[in-house]
């Protein structure tokens, strides 16, 4: 199939060039022993080496580490403070302990993380919420992107930024600090749990033990009573005792995360807070989701624990307060789901690619649950017979859903194409690209992953797709794309026919 059109006539490369960043840094929990994976905790002998110091050291080595860290941290003693009470509960001590060196117990279970040491790369777009003070023909926007630092361990950066009339993309400073925010517990739904805790085997009678006490929602207050109140005797059985444990890990993974006032929106981090993505919140797709008049950010990412991968959500409607949600259902597998931003024929519908392989739109009546899919008629060429995915989620044309894809092929080379779905009913391909818009151009192919362009969302701006791409994994850069050419392209094409 043949388009009749030179594709790169279409899309123009420009600047900035986003890098990553060694300075921005973040301070989280270090309990000395366990950075090792089969390390043993040595927590107990540092914290009595610090209670045995000489107060004037105590004193002087507080000083020191002020002068040496404070203009890196917003709230650098608030963060000891918090680290001194997490590892006061592994001792056992917390009472009687003076209060500079509780200072410094907590200084000692502190470490530094930079966020962008290793990488910088995966970037989604989305309208600003606060479209205020700009001049004609300007947008104001929120750009998400996966950072990843030591240990490989991924989270979720954010930054603003403004496009002009004509296009031009332009990067506000992220700010002086980089914080992650304040985590609480839930809110949670009974439904949710009985789902997740069934997908991972547990028996839902014995989960039910604790769930049918509560409400069909509920907060952790109610929860803790709940678990306090089964019996001993059955807490003491396998099958009860492997639920109450499933119970708690389904709760420590839905939480809510809250930044101060004062922070900018470029300041705010994501990390990894529930055990399902301890090892990485990955590749988020920020979409402006639009029912009836309220309006929700949402943004599916992958969660890793160092062994499984996990399709979660979360949903903000002014990126200063996060609810992280789980997902169910067998069709957010894997990686890669992007929301539509509205919801298509009374439901939500989102992009998956369950299977790893193909590109699939699934159904739900609740935005957690995705038990309904059909896999797209996607003939492959040879540049997306690896696999075929998205890159972001649809953008509505009075023409049709498009879709920016992603495709694999030889020598694991990644491009960027594009197809059209039907807006009734988005299972239908209306067309579909035969060559990629975007591949990695020859100063794009050299970084920690060699020959990869990808995007996680693009934003429309007027008629000018704006296309923020990562390439080999290492930076970031921007690509304008035409609305009107590439729909009139993918219309040209017309149907896809089926495998």
């Amino acid at each position: 199939m043949s388009t009749g059109r030179q594709l790169p006539q279409i899309v123009s490369r420009g600047a900035p060039r986003l890098r990553p960043d060694p300075g921005r840094v973040i301070s989280v929990l270090f309990v000395p022993g366990e950075e090792m994976t089969h390390g043993d905790s040595r927590a107990a002998a540092v914290a009595e080496r610090i209670l045995a110091m000489d107060d004037a050291d105590v004193t002087s080595t507080l000083a020191e580490l002020e002068r040496r860290f404070a203009h890196r941290h917003r709230r650098l003693e608030e963060s000891w403070s918090a680290h001194f009470q997490l590892a006061a509960r592994r001792l056992g001590r917390v009472d009687n302990v003076p209060a500079e060196k509780a200072l410094l117990i907590g200084a000692y279970f502190t470490r530094e993380v930079a966020l962008e040491g290793a990488a910088l790369f995966n970037p989604s777009m989305v309208p600003h919420p606060d479209q205020s003070g700009l001049g004609p023909g300007e947008a104001r926007f929120v750009m998400s992107l996966r950072a990843v630092g030591e240990g490989h361990i991924s989270s979720i950066e954010l930054r603003t930024g403004t496009v002009d009339a004509s296009g031009t993309v332009r990067i506000d400073s992220p700010g002086p600090f980089s914080e992650c925010g304040h985590h609480s517990p839930g809110p949670y739904r009974r439904d949710l749990f009985h789902r997740k805790l069934a997908e991972r085997g547990y028996d839902n009678r014995a989960a039910a033990l604790v769930l049918d006490r509560l409400k069909s929602r509920f907060g952790p207050e109610e929860l803790d009573r709940a678990l306090d109140s089964v019996h001993i005797e059955l807490s003491s059985r396998s099958a009860p005792r492997e639920a109450l444990a499933g119970i708690r890990w389904v709760a420590a993974s839905n939480y809510t995360v809250e930044f101060a006032a004062e922070t900018q929106v470029g300041e705010r981090v994501l990390w990894p807070h529930g055990p399902a993505e301890s090892h990485g919140m990955e590749d988020a797709r920020f979409v402006r989701f639009v029912d009836g008049d309220d309006v929700t950010y949402f943004a599916t990412y992958t969660a890793f624990d160092q062994v499984s991968v996990s399709s979660q959500i979360l949903a903000t409607t002014d990126f200063r307060r996060f609810e992280v949600c789980q997902l169910t259902g067998p069709f957010s597998a894997d990686k890669g789901m992007a929301l539509f931003p509205r919801k298509v024929g009374g439901r939500y519908a989102a992009l998956s690619r369950w299977d790893r392989e193909h590109l699939a739109v699934a159904f739900s009546d609740d935005v957690t649950e995705w038990d309904e899919a059909t896999t797209l008629s996607l003939a492959p060429r040879p540049w997306e017979i690896v696999q075929i995915g998205n890159c972001g989620s649809p953008i509505e044309t009075p023409q049709g859903w498009l879709v920016l894809t992603h495709g694999v092929g030889p020598m694991r080379t990644y491009a960027i194409g594009a197809v059209l779905l039907d807006l009734e009913d988005p299972r239908r391909v209306l067309g579909k690209l035969a060559q990629p818009i975007l591949v990695p151009s020859e100063d794009e192919r050299d970084g920690y992953v060699p020959n990869v362009v990808y995007s996680c969302g693009a934003l429309v701006h007027d008629q000018t797709l704006i296309v923020p791409y990562a390439f080999s994994d290492c930076a970031v850069s921007f690509a304008r794309v035409s609305l009107t050419e590439i729909v009139a392209a993918l219309t040209a094409s017309g149907g896809v026919p089926a495998h």
